[in-house]
């Protein structure tokens, strides 16, 4: 374990990869909001979503937010071999900007910090979420991760 936390210190700061680009379909949209029973139109009714300033459909924030975790799986980060990986929470989230319906996203990781916890390593990475096309990032979150082993 010591050699992880060592190897893994010398990356807090860097981004440590960019997942491959995923197109948010509506059918995704409306899969999530049957999932949360969260059915507001600008995410599921490409007619009146198109009237207000977004001109058309948008994903859910914690769609969003919710993707990031096999996003992240496309950019691995090696921990050795733990006998058990928890996602242990967020310490912050924003969502900046909406996602339209028909774009595709990607998520940026940057390893914050690395710190040793009972039994394990507690891992804090940013994730960014990029629209391509877009300046403004739709969202940005604070992910802790804990690996026991």
């Amino acid at each position: 374990m010591q050699e992880v936390l060592d190897r893994l210190q010398g990356l807090v700061g860097e981004e440590t990869g960019v997942s491959n680009w995923w197109e948010i379909t509506q059918e995704r949209v409306d899969d999530f909001a049957n999932a949360t029973d969260d059915h507001q139109f600008i995410h599921v009714n490409p007619e009146l979503a198109a009237q207000t300033p977004f001109g058309g459909t948008i994903a859910h924030g914690f769609l969003t937010l919710s993707l990031s975790v096999p996003m992240s799986t496309e950019v691995p980060m090696d921990v050795g071999n733990p006998m058990m990986a928890i996602n242990y929470g967020l310490d912050k989230v924003r969502f900046p900007a909406p996602v339209p319906v028909g774009s595709r996203i990607r998520l940026h990781v940057r390893l914050d910090e690395v710190s040793e916890v009972p039994g394990g390593i507690q891992v804090k990475q940013t994730v960014t979420t990029e629209v391509e096309g877009q300046e403004k990032p739709a969202m940005v979150a604070e992910r802790l991760s804990r690996f026991y082993y």
